[in-house]
């Protein structure tokens, strides 16, 4: 079973819909026995990074994350994705949970180009920069579909696949063990994004159908 962190993130139940979609076990749940007890947990999220923290804190959830992201497959997904990193200067400065190196803020505007609108909201094309678990059967000519205005900053040994906005822009993030990270949304990125969460089950074990 497939565990979302319930904090009140936006995304929650469009990330349930699609691992339900592929027909994959999943709960959404607060529950530190739960989050301990599932094979894989997926952290979502819309919103800001410091209100995303304290909802954290409040369940009494981060220490908990922190162990379990150790121990199985831990998927960040958008503002969840951004809460791996160690501290964020989103509307002030927030510590983070700390599983990746690095630190996120504002998209920055490029020098001599056309300023850019943020958030970024759309498609955007994928540059694979290594091969990662979930990167099973995507190429460098695949879309995924973003909404932020802010990014990470981080160690490009991190960083498995960037999208260009400005820049190049972490798209897909990991430790190179359990911890992976999406900027992208992948329950709204079609068949490409609904790979990327079946690649995510088969990495946690957990039996999925083939739905998409």
């Amino acid at each position: 079973m497939i565990a979302i962190v319930d904090y009140n993130a936006g995304n929650i139940f469009s990330v349930r819909n699609a691992l339900e979609f592929l027909g994959i076990d999943c709960l959404i749940t607060d529950s530190r026995q739960k989050l301990e007890d599932a094979d894989g947990i997926i952290l979502p999220g819309v919103g800001a990074f410091g209100f995303a923290m304290e909802s954290l804190r409040e369940r009494s959830l981060v220490d908990t994350l922190r162990a379990e992201a150790v121990k199985k497959p831990f998927l960040g997904i958008c503002l969840g994705m951004q809460l791996l990193f160690e501290e964020s200067f989103e509307l002030g400065r927030f510590e983070g949970l700390g599983l990746l190196r690095g630190k996120v803020d504002i998209i920055r505007q490029p020098e001599g180009e056309k300023p850019l609108i943020l958030p970024q909201m759309g498609w955007n094309r994928l540059d694979i920069r290594f091969d990662c678990p979930l990167l099973k059967g995507v190429t460098n000519d695949d879309y995924v579909y973003f909404v932020h205005s802010y990014r990470a900053y981080c160690d490009e040994e991190s960083i498995a696949a960037s999208a260009y906005y400005g820049g190049d822009v972490p798209a897909l993030v990991t430790d190179g063990k359990t911890v992976f990270g999406a900027q992208f949304h992948p329950e709204r990125s079609g068949a490409v994004g609904l790979g990327m969460l079946t690649s995510f089950a088969e990495l946690c074990g957990v039996s999925h159908g083939e739905a998409y």
